[in-house]
C-alpha cells in the first residue's frame, strides 16, 4: 500500500531523538553522517519543515553547516524553515556567515532580519558586529559600526557584557579606538573579551604603551586573562623587541597554563625570534603540546628571518607530513628563506608551487621575489617580474627593487624604480635616501645632491636611523653620534679604544654610501659614530661578559657597519645580535652568520 502524501508529521519524541542525532553531529562536525540524515529527511518528508515538529530539526540543520564550514548549505536549511523564521533562526544564519568568512553576507541577512520586523538580541547582535569588524574598509559603509552600537543601545541588552564587548571588539578592529576605550570606560561590567578586544586593538594598531598599561590593569584588577590576551600582549613584546618583559609574561603563562595554547605558542616563537634568540624560539616550538597551522608558519619564519635555510626547508616538510596544509604565510617565510640564502631556482620553486595549492601570490610574495633576484644582481629580471605583477605594484616592491640597485650601484634602474615608485603619489624619505645614496655609490655626487634638493623641496623628510638596545629592564635609545645618554663619554671612549684594536686588524672604513661629496676624513667621522655602533658601545659596557649583546635598528645597518661589527666582535671577543629591517646578523669571532648577504 503506498504510504499517504504528504507523510505524516514524525511523532514528538522521534522528531526529538533525530534533533539530538542533529546536534551530536554538529558537535562532532561528522559531515557525512549528517549528510546521510539529511538525505533521509527529505526522503521521509520531514524537510522542508511544514509541522512545528519539524522546525527544530530543519534549525539543527542549518546549525550543523555552519559548524561544518558550509554556509551556503545552511542557508538552504533555513529557507527549508516554516514561515516566519523564528529570532534564533535568523540568529543562526547570521552566525553561520560570519563565522565563515562571509562578513556581507552576514551583514545583510541581519538587516533583512530587522526589516522583517524580528527584533535585534544578545545572540544576533554579536555576530553582526564580527561581520562588521571582518568587512573590507572599501566595502564596509563608513557608519556601520556607530549605527550597531546605537541600534544596541537602544535595545534590553545594552548593558549585557557579552553585546556590550562584541561592540568593543567591532570598533577596536575597525580602528576606532577612542570609541572602544569610551566603551570600555562606560561599561557597567567586563569580561575578558572585553579587556582582550581593547589589548589587541592597541596592539594592532601599534601603541604599545596603551597595550601595555590596559594589561597591568587587568592583572591589578585580577582579571582571568586567556590565552588570547596572553598572545595579544606577547604579539606587544615582540613588536617593540621587548624581550625581558615578554620572558616575565611567558613565566606567567607556564604558571597559569597557557604556554599550552599554539597561540601562545606562536607569539612566543616570534617574540624569541624577533628578539634574537632563535634557540630560544626553537625550543618553544620543540616543547608545543599541540601545534596548528600558526605555530608552524612561526617556526618557520623564524628560521627563514635567522638565514637557517636547510632547517625552513626540512620544518616545511615535516609540516606537510604532520598533515597540515601551507597558506600564503607559509610560502612567504619559504622565499624569504630563499632570499636570504641567495637560493634563486629554490625560491622559483616554490613561487610557482604555490598555485598548485590554488594560492595566488599576493603582492608580499612578488616583493620577496624581487628581493631574491636583486640580491644576485639578477636586476633586469627583477625589474621584468614587477611589470608582469597582475596588480598595482606598492611600495615596498619598488623598495625592493632600490635597494638592490644600490646594492650593485645600478644607478639607471634605480632612477626608474624611483620615477614609477614617485608616481603613485609615494612620499617615501627611504625611497628618496636610496636613491641619492646609489648615486652616490656610482660616483654621481651631482645627481645625489639633486635628489636630496627634490627630497627638501617636496617637504619629504628623512627617516631617523635609530637603534636601541634592552638592558636591566630599561631601553637604551641612540641615534647617529648622539650625546645624549648618561654615558655618552664612557660609550664613545671604549668604542675609540675598540677602533683601535679594529684598525691594527686591517679595519679600513668604508665610505663609498656617504651621500655628501666631502673629504675622506669628515666621511669617515660620519660612518664612525652610526647609532648602532653607539648601542653596541653600550652593550660593551654594561652587558656581562658571555651575554651576546642583542641590538635593533629600524633601518638597514649599512656596509661599512657591517664590517666594522664583524672586527669588533674579534677584537673584542663578544658575540653581538644586530636586526635590522632585513635580518638578523649575529657577528662572532669576526664572521657575521649572513654570509656577508643582507
Amino acid at each position: 500500500m503506498p504510504p499517504p502524501w504528504p507523510p505524516a508529521a514524525p511523532p514528538p519524541a522521534c522528531a526529538r531523538s533525530l534533533a539530538d542525532l542533529l546536534v551530536a553531529l554538529s558537535a562532532a562536525r561528522a559531515l557525512p553522517k549528517g549528510q546521510q540524515l539529511h538525505g533521509h529527511l527529505l526522503k521521509a518528508g520531514h524537510l522542508p519543515a511544514t509541522a512545528s515538529s519539524h522546525a527544530p530539526i530543519a534549525h539543527h540543520l542549518l546549525t550543523f553547516y555552519a559548524r561544518c564550514a558550509l554556509p551556503g548549505d545552511s542557508l538552504c536549511a533555513f529557507l527549508d524553515l516554516p514561515a516566519p523564521p523564528s529570532p534564533a533562526a535568523w540568529s543562526s544564519l547570521i552566525s553561520s556567515f560570519s563565522q565563515n568568512g562571509l562578513p556581507a553576507a552576514a551583514f545583510d541577512a541581519f538587516r533583512r532580519m530587522l526589516a522583517a520586523g524580528v527584533p535585534a538580541t544578545d545572540r544576533n547582535i554579536p555576530s553582526a558586529a564580527k561581520a562588521v569588524a571582518a568587512a573590507e574598509d572599501s566595502s564596509r559603509p563608513p557608519l556601520a559600526p556607530h549605527a550597531l552600537h546605537g541600534l544596541s543601545a537602544k535595545t534590553p541588552f545594552a548593558g549585557d557584557v557579552f553585546v556590550g564587548s562584541s561592540v568593543l571588539d567591532m570598533y577596536a578592529k575597525c580602528g576606532h579606538l577612542a570609541d572602544a576605550r569610551r566603551l570600555f570606560d562606560e561599561m557597567p561590567e567586563r569580561n575578558v573579551v572585553s579587556w582582550s578586544a581593547l589589548i589587541c586593538g592597541y596592539a594592532d594598531a601599534g601603541m604599545h604603551s596603551a597595550a601595555m598599561e590596559i594589561f597591568r590593569l587587568a592583572l591589578e584588577e585580577a582579571v582571568p586573562v586567556n590565552d588570547f590576551t596572553v598572545s595579544c600582549i606577547l604579539r606587544v613584546c615582540a613588536a617593540a623587541t621587548l624581550f625581558e618583559l615578554g620572558a616575565q609574561v611567558h613565566a606567567r603563562s607556564i604558571k597559569t597554563a597557557l604556554n599550552a595554547s599554539p597561540f601562545v605558542g606562536s607569539s612566543l616563537i616570534s617574540l624569541y625570534s624577533k628578539c634574537g634568540l632563535v634557540e630560544c624560539a626553537y625550543q618553544v616550538f620543540g616543547e608545543a603540546p599541540e601545534r596548528n597551522l600558526g605555530i608552524w608558519n612561526a617556526g618557520l619564519n623564524a628560521s627563514a628571518q635567522h638565514g637557517h635555510t636547510t632547517a625552513a626547508f626540512q620544518r616545511f616538510m615535516d609540516m606537510q607530513n604532520a598533515g597540515f596544509r601551507p597558506n600564503s604565510i607559509t610560502f612567504l617565510s619559504l622565499i624569504t628563506a630563499c632570499s636570504h640564502a641567495g637560493l634563486v631556482d629554490e625560491g622559483k620553486r616554490y613561487f610557482s608551487l604555490m598555485k598548485e595549492y590554488r594560492i595566488e601570490p599576493q603582492a608580499e610574495h612578488y616583493a620577496a621575489m624581487v628581493d631574491l633576484l636583486g640580491r644576485v644582481g639578477r636586476i633586469s629580471e627583477a625589474l621584468g617580474l614587477i611589470e608582469s605583477m597582475p596588480m598595482e605594484p606598492p611600495e615596498y616592491v619598488w623598495g625592493a627593487l632600490l635597494m638592490a640597485c644600490r646594492m650593485f650601484k645600478d644607478a639607471d634602474t634605480a632612477a626608474i624604480a624611483a620615477k614609477r615608485l614617485f608616481e603613485t603619489g609615494s612620499r617615501s624619505s627611504g625611497a628618496h635616501m636610496l636613491l641619492s645614496s646609489t648615486y652616490a655609490a656610482a660616483g654621481r655626487h651631482m645627481d645625489a645632491a639633486l635628489v636630496r634638493k627634490a627630497m627638501r623641496d617636496a617637504g619629504v623628510r628623512k627617516e631617523t636611523g635609530l637603534s636601541w638596545l634592552e638592558a636591566a629592564g630599561e631601553v637604551h635609545t641612540f641615534v647617529s653620534n648622539c650625546r645624549r645618554h648618561p654615558r655618552s663619554n664612557e660609550i664613545y671612549n671604549v668604542l675609540e679604544k675598540v677602533g683601535e684594536k679594529m684598525e691594527a686588524a686591517g679595519y679600513v672604513a668604508d665610505t663609498s654610501a656617504v651621500v655628501k661629496d666631502v673629504d675622506k676624513d669628515e666621511k669617515q667621522a660620519t660612518m664612525r659614530y652610526h647609532s648602532e655602533r653607539l648601542a653596541i658601545g653600550l652593550g660593551l659596557l654594561i652587558v656581562p661578559e658571555g651575554v651576546p649583546i642583542r641590538v635593533m635598528k629600524n633601518l638597514r645597518v649599512c656596509d661599512d657597519c657591517h664590517n666594522a661589527v664583524k672586527y669588533l666582535s674579534k677584537c673584542t671577543g663578544r658575540i653581538v645580535i644586530l636586526r635590522d629591517n632585513r635580518r638578523f646578523h649575529r657577528f662572532e669571532d669576526g664572521v657575521c652568520s649572513c654570509g656577508d648577504f643582507w
